[in-house]
C-alpha cells in the first residue's frame, strides 16, 4: 500500500515528490526522497523510539513484577503509534525501545532512533531545531515539599527561607527548569539532575527544599514518597510532543496520524484511563490546542556574546575541580605507594584492596555513592566537595601506582646508603628516595592533570555545572551544536595545553623556570 501522505498515483505524484524535495533544501537538511524515512520504517517492520528508562514513571521504566521489562504509559503509546502506521500501511511495524540520556535524547534522532517519546515539552525552541507531532499530554507543573516544610505555595519561595535562598531541583533541560529560571522575584538556588527521582530522593532526603516535577509525575510516585506533599495549585504546563528529525516530513505525517486516529477512536482515552491520568480532560485538552510558533533562530554573533561568559564561568569551575582535587589524589597516592613498599606487612594488602577496588569501579559510580548515598548514614556533602572528593579518591589509585613505579625505580643502593649513614626508614625514604621518584614521575602525573580536567565533566551527575554540563544544555537551547562544541573545545584547548608543554618540557628533562 502506498503512503497516502507522500505518494500519489498518475501525473501528481512527481509533483508531490518535488514539492517535498524543495521544502527539505529550504530547511537546510540532506536531500532524498521524501517518503525515503517512512520506506525504511515499513521495510523493517519496526518504529525505534528513544526514551530515558532512568527518568522512571509514569513515563518509561523496568518493570519489577514482569522480570525488568519496560513498562509505561510512553511504552504503550510508542506500540499504538507503530501499530497504527502498520494498520494504514498495511503491514506489521513493532516498536522498539533505544535507551539515552534524557537531555541529549534528540542527538538520537537519524542516528539510532527514529522518534524520541519521553515526556518532551513542545516548546518553541523544539519546534525551531526538529518536527514536533501534535500534542499527545496535557500537563502542568507541580511544586513538591517535605510534609513539615513551611512551604506553602509557590509564592513562598518569594523569601528567603531560614538558611537563605531554598535550594530546589529540576530534571535538567525540562520546562520545570525553564520556568523556575526564568521566573522572577524567586529567593531559590536552581539545581538540575539527570533524574526526575535524584530530585525527590533529595527533598525526602532534607538536601533540598523542594523540587518541581510534572503533575503525572508527582502523582506517580505520591505512594513511593509518602514524606512529601504537593505545595499549592499546578502551575504553568504545556503538553508532550513525539521529536522526529527535520528530514523526516512523512514519518512525523504518519506520526500525526497515528496520533489523530487514536484520538477520535478513543484509544488514546483509555491508554490514560489505565494509567490513572485523568483520560477525558485529557481528551479535550489535546483536540483544542493551539500551534506553538517556531522560535527563530538567533544570529551566531549574538550566541556567542550571549552564552560565552556562562561558558567562561563553567569553565572557571573545571580548572577549579581539578586544581582541588590533584594536589589531594597525588598526596593520598604518594602516601598509599610509600605504605605499599615501606610499609607494616599488615597494612599492605589493605592498601592493595583500596588501589583495585577504586581503579575497578567507575567514576560516576563513585560519585554517586559520595553524592546520593552518604546523605542516607546522616553525611549530606555540598555537590562541590562531593565532586572533589570523588576525583581525588578516584585518581588517588592510578596516582599511587605512578609513584610505586617511581619509587621502585630509584636504585635500592640509594636507601641502603641513607641507612648506613645513620638515618632512619622513615628519613631515608622522605628525604633520598621520595624526592628523586617525584622527579621521575613528574611527566605522567602532568599527563593525568590533563586527563582530569576531561574527567571533570563526569561531575554533571551530581549536579555539578561544569563546562561540558554547560555546552550540552545551551547547546540544545540555542541549536548551535556545532558552533558552540568549537568554542568549548577551544576552552578545554586553552586549559590543557599549557600543562601539555610542561609535560614535554619534564621528559625532555630541561629545567622550567616560573
Amino acid at each position: 500500500m502506498e503512503h497516502a501522505a507522500c505518494r500519489g498515483s498518475g501525473p501528481t505524484s512527481w509533483m508531490r515528490t518535488a514539492a517535498a524535495c524543495a521544502v527539505v533544501a529550504a530547511v537546510g537538511v540532506p536531500s532524498r526522497s521524501a517518503a525515503a524515512e517512512l520506506d525504511a520504517v515499513i521495510a523493517k517492520g519496526e518504529l525505534v523510539w528513544a526514551a530515558d528508562q532512568e527518568g522512571g514513571g509514569p513515563h518509561v521504566y523496568p518493570d519489577p513484577e514482569r522480570g525488568g521489562r519496560l513498562t509505561g504509559f510512553e511504552v504503550d503509546l510508542a506500540e499504538l503509534v507503530a501499530e497504527e502506521i502498520g494498520r494504514k500501511h498495511g503491514c506489521t511495524i513493532r516498536a522498539r525501545f533505544q535507551q539515552g540520556q534524557w537531555d541529549r535524547l534528540p542527538l538520537l534522532l537519524g542516528r539510532s532512533a527514529d522518534c524520541v517519546i519521553n515526556g518532551i515539552e513542545l516548546t518553541p525552541q523544539r519546534r525551531r531545531d526538529y518536527r514536533c507531532s501534535r500534542p499527545y499530554y496535557a500537563y502542568a507543573l507541580q511544586l513538591i515539599v517535605a510534609r513539615d516544610s513551611p512551604i506553602r505555595s509557590l509564592d513562598d519561595l518569594g523569601r528567603p527561607g531560614p538558611r537563605g535562598d531554598w535550594k530546589l531541583g529540576v530534571l535538567t533541560g525540562s520546562a520545570a527548569e525553564i520556568a523556575i529560571r526564568t521566573r522572577q522575584g524567586l529567593a531559590v538556588e536552581c539545581i538540575g539532575y539527570d533524574g526526575t527521582i535524584d530530585a525527590m530522593e533529595q527533598v525526602a532526603g532534607r538536601v533540598l527544599d523542594a523540587t518541581v516535577q510534572d503533575d503525572c509525575i508527582a502523582t506517580f510516585y505520591a505512594d513511593r514518597f509518602a514524606g512529601l506533599r504537593p505545595a499549592g495549585r499546578p502551575f504553568d504546563g504545556g503538553f508532550y510532543t513525539i521529536l522526529t528529525a527535520r528530514d523526516t516530513p512523512c514519518l512525523a505525517d504518519a506520526i500525526d496520524e497515528a496520533i489523530s486516529s487514536l484520538l477520535a477512536d478513543g484509544r488514546l482515552k483509555r491508554l490514560y484511563d489505565r494509567w490513572d491520568m485523568a483520560g477525558r480532560q485529557q481528551e479535550l485538552l489535546l483536540r483544542t490546542s493551539e500551534d506553538i510558533r517556531p522560535a527563530p533562530r538567533p544570529p551566531l554573533a549574538e550566541v556567542v556574546a550571549s552564552t560565552l561568559p556562562m561558558l567562561l564561568k563553567s569553565a572557571g569551575m573545571t580548572v577549579l575541580l581539578s586544581c582541588l582535587a590533584m594536589p589531594l589524589a597525588i598526596a593520598i597516592g604518594l602516601a598509599i605507594a610509600v605504605g605499599r613498599l615501606y610499609g607494616p606487612a599488615w597494612l599492605r594488602p589493605l592498601l592493595v584492596c583500596y588501589v583495585e577496588i577504586v581503579r575497578g569501579t567507575p567514576l560516576m559510580l563513585q560519585l554517586y555513592a559520595i553524592f546520593f548515598l552518604l546523605p542516607k548514614v546522616g553525611l549530606a556533602l555540598p555537590a562541590i566537595v562531593a565532586a572533589v572528593a570523588g576525583l581525588a579518591i578516584n585518581y588517588s589509585a592510578y596516582e599511587s601506582e605512578i609513584y610505586r613505579a617511581g619509587l621502585k625505580a630509584v636504585p635500592v643502593g640509594q636507601l641502603e646508603a641513607s641507612l648506613s649513614l645513620g638515618m632512619t626508614t622513615w628519613q631515608a625514604v622522605s628525604r633520598v628516595v621520595v624526592p628523586q621518584a617525584v622527579r621521575l614521575v613528574l611527566p605522567p602525573v602532568t599527563s593525568d592533570f590533563i586527563a582530569l580536567f576531561k574527567d571533570t565533566s563526569v561531575c554533571s551527575v551530581i549536579t555539578v555545572m561544569e563546562l561540558t554540563k554547560r555546552y550540552s544544555v545551551l547547546a540544545l537551547t540555542t541549536g548551535r551544536i556545532v558552533e558552540l562544541a568549537a568554542i568549548t573545545a577551544m576552552l578545554y584547548l586553552l586549559m590543557s595545553w599549557p600543562l601539555s608543554i610542561l609535560s614535554r618540557r619534564f621528559e625532555h628533562g630541561r629545567e622550567v623556570t616560573p
